[in-house]
């Protein structure tokens, strides 16, 4: 089943090709849905294919809400970044200054790492969703077992700190969500109010992200929503199917804990990209980007920023955002530099990959030439 829908004026571009880029995500890799959302200036198109609910039939919907993954840390290094500008801290700020005892051990150091080093993964910290026993308890049924426990962000750091550091602070890039679970305890720290209460009250008021929120221990996704189909992680050939739509996020939070809209996402991301949220130094800073090569691997073709990265598409075009994975939901959110030009995607499974993203932007912002 596949519906398209022109929710303003006819786009500039040709939506055909990004429909057929949808139908390819259900028939090339297995996708059990997928739906994106196009703007481009004042122009909206949005496209789907297959479905919500593979067993009712159930097709995607524009207003769906779903979990975004680390598309979150958008939203974190975007507060991170305004309380830099308001002068309330500063980029080059040690962690210790702020969390004091808090990074040490096994090779951590909280007073060698800055809060740059934070959001652009430069500091080396271990990533916690990788200790041995965590990670034991997030796949298989030992997931469906834990999938409601409840983490402080105190705990996950320790979680962190149990394990060698993955490099030197300063010396390469290496993805951690760490990071931004001590960038959100800084943003606390500094402000004296909750992470989530500072995102709903500086991002989500403001922009009218109505289907956006940071969910903390709530396991039911409010609203519309698509079944979030997960092989939990199993490794087996023909991996059994689950439906992880209820979880706790707490594990995930500031690094990959929200929920949102493919609408919310573009009009976030329009905003940002656009330099309606932060000032121009700090606009600066967000999209000054490191070299993602040279540590444990991460996608392809991209440079990482500060809460954003940038992806290099095969006909050459970069395109700038972030994007998500969690259990039955992986999320894109691209667009132009100028955010003009944005494409918000999600795929309501886990196992497709990253080559469904890359077709899907290519058929958007390629030129037809080079498809």
């Amino acid at each position: 089943m596949i519906k398209s829908l022109l929710l303003a004026t006819v786009l500039a571009t040709d939506p055909t090709h990004v429909q057929a880029a949808l139908d390819q995500a259900l028939t090339r890799y297995g996708a059990p849905g997928i739906a994106a959302e196009v703007r481009d200036g004042r122009e909206r198109w949005f496209g789907s294919a297959g479905f919500s609910d593979t067993e009712t039939g159930r097709e995607r919907r524009a207003d769906e809400r779903f979990r975004i993954g680390s598309a979150t840390k958008s939203f974190t290094a975007t507060v991170v970044l305004q309380l830099a500008g308001e002068g309330k801290l500063s980029l080059d700020d040690r962690v210790e200054r702020w969390l004091p005892g808090l990074v040490r051990g096994n090779g951590h150091d909280g007073t060698q790492i800055t809060v740059r080093q934070l959001l652009n993964h430069t500091s080396g910290i271990f990533n916690y969703v990788n200790d041995p026993e965590l990670f034991a308890k997030a796949q298989g049924t030992a997931w469906l077992e834990h999938r409601y426990d409840t983490y402080t962000p105190k705990q996950l750091v320790r979680i962190a700190m149990r394990n060698p550091r993955h490099l030197p602070p300063g010396t390469g890039f290496a993805y951690s969500n760490t990071n931004y679970i001590l960038a959100a305890m800084i943003v606390e720290k500094a402000t004296g109010r909750g992470f989530g209460t500072e995102v709903t009250r500086r991002i989500i008021r403001p922009l009218k992200l109505t289907g956006t929120y940071l969910p903390g221990t709530e396991a039911k996704i409010r609203g519309p929503h698509p079944v979030h189909y997960s092989t939990l992680f199993s490794q087996e050939p023909d991996p059994t199917i689950h439906d992880a739509t209820a979880m706790n996020q707490s594990a995930t939070w500031s690094a990959g804990g929200m929920v949102s809209t493919l609408g919310d996402l573009n009009r976030f991301m329009g905003a940002l990209l656009g330099g309606r949220l932060l000032p121009a130094a700090q606009q600066k800073e967000m999209f000054t980007t490191v070299e993602t090569t040279g540590g444990p691997p991460w996608i392809p073709d991209t440079r990482y920023g500060l809460g954003v990265f940038t992806q290099k598409l095969p006909c050459g075009v970069w395109v700038w955002g972030n994007g998500g994975a969690t259990y039955g939901s992986w999320t894109y959110a691209m667009g132009a530099r100028d955010g003009k030009h944005l494409l918000a995607t999600e795929v309501n499974g886990d196992w497709s990959g990253l080559g469904v993203f890359t077709d899907v932007l290519s058929a958007e912002f390629c030129p037809r030439t080079s498809r």
